[in-house]
């Protein structure tokens, strides 16, 4: 194929039930000029037939079949294999509107920006016809290097920025640059940070396109992560060091790594208290209160300023550096994620 404008990249992995779906909504793109590269990471599914199936009609997709090696190392291998202009990456168990790539296409060539950002969704199904949406944009707007530096903050509070999926990347600028996936949990953001690190032009549209997926029921009462507050702790240095580098240190995105933080770190407390934790509740104590009378969180507590009295009232055992208070609000939280999983997502998207 002649004039590739989009290679769009997906990985895939014990996705059966979903990967149709997220296949076909590609081919129903109105931009014809696409190549659809798609990575079996060693699936032990029938995903990869499936992706064979659909390539075998359809010329522009290519299906790669490999020994498992996570979704980083697969996304880079397709990385390596692109022939468009432009990156796109989608996960393999979401879908995508239709107008999507010619949309992004069109706003990145009109502008001559390095990256399109859009606004997405969030569907949290609870069975096949019940789900709840949730709904993520910021207003149109095209940036250069210094306004986009500016006006950050308001996308990453509007979780815009840390995922790859509701963009479309310049290929030029992500290889000239040397930027992959690296190999670590949350593999998602560090890319992403890579990427806006020195990015020049941005154009930003209200429109959502891409349907993030969380189809399974238990999707809200995740299991226990032995590691979880110390992956937070690393990630907000990540945005401290991005600040930093930017030499951007406004009260509003101070305020915006503050309150990330000390909200994040709710969900860090509520993971020790889960039933899942092995740990004994002495030791629960103790890590409890190694989070909440930790540097950051006394630096942070002090500047942000929380949205809704939910989180308002949720900050509360952070605020006063309260182990015990803190140990029986996540009680809570966990009773609610397990016991009505529909009304903790509702909840958490009013936070």
């Amino acid at each position: 194929m002649q004039n590739i404008k989009i290679s769009v990249i997906m990985p895939v992995y014990n996705v059966e039930k979903y990967v149709g779906k997220a296949i076909e909504s590609v081919q129903a793109q109105t931009l014809k000029e696409f190549e659809f590269l798609i990575v079996d990471d060693g699936t032990p599914d029938n995903s990869g037939r499936i992706c064979d199936a659909y390539a075998l009609s359809d010329d522009r997709i290519r299906v790669f079949h490999r020994e498992n090696g996570g979704a980083p190392s697969a996304r880079n291998m397709a990385m390596e294999h692109a022939r468009g202009k432009y990156y796109y990456f989608m996960d393999s168990d979401d879908w995508v509107e239709p107008t999507m790539l010619e949309d992004m296409y069109e706003l990145a060539e009109k502008n001559n920006t390095q990256l399109v950002v859009t606004g997405y969704f969030i569907d949290t199904y609870y069975n096949d016809t019940d789900y709840i949406r949730i709904n993520l944009k910021q207003p149109d707007a095209v940036y250069d290097q210094q306004a986009f530096r500016e006006n950050a903050y308001k996308l990453f509070d509007c979780n815009l920025l840390y995922t790859p999926w509701n963009k479309l990347y310049s290929r030029e600028y992500v290889d000239s640059k040397g930027l992959r996936f690296p190999s670590t949990f949350w593999d998602d953001f560090p890319f992403v940070l890579s990427v806006i690190r020195d990015i020049e032009r941005v154009a930003v549209s209200s429109k959502q396109y891409y349907h993030f997926i969380r189809a399974r029921a238990d999707s809200e009462t995740a299991a226990y992560r032995s590691n979880m507050y110390e992956k937070r702790e690393e990630e907000h240095g990540w945005m401290i060091e991005l600040y930093e580098y930017w030499q951007i240190s406004d009260d509003a995105s101070k305020e915006m790594i503050a309150r990330r933080y000390v909200e994040r770190l709710v969900g860090c407390i509520e993971n020790v208290t889960n039933p899942n934790c092995k740990l004994s509740k002495a030791e629960k104590r103790e890590k409890i209160k190694e989070m909440i009378f930790g540097k950051n969180a006394r630096s942070c507590i002090k500047i942000a300023r929380p949205r809704s009295l939910m989180m308002k009232l949720l900050l509360f055992p952070i605020k006063w550096k309260s182990v015990m208070l803190a140990m029986v609000e996540s009680n809570v939280i966990s009773m609610v994620k397990s016991s009505n999983t529909k009304l903790f997502a509702t909840l958490k998207a009013k936070r």
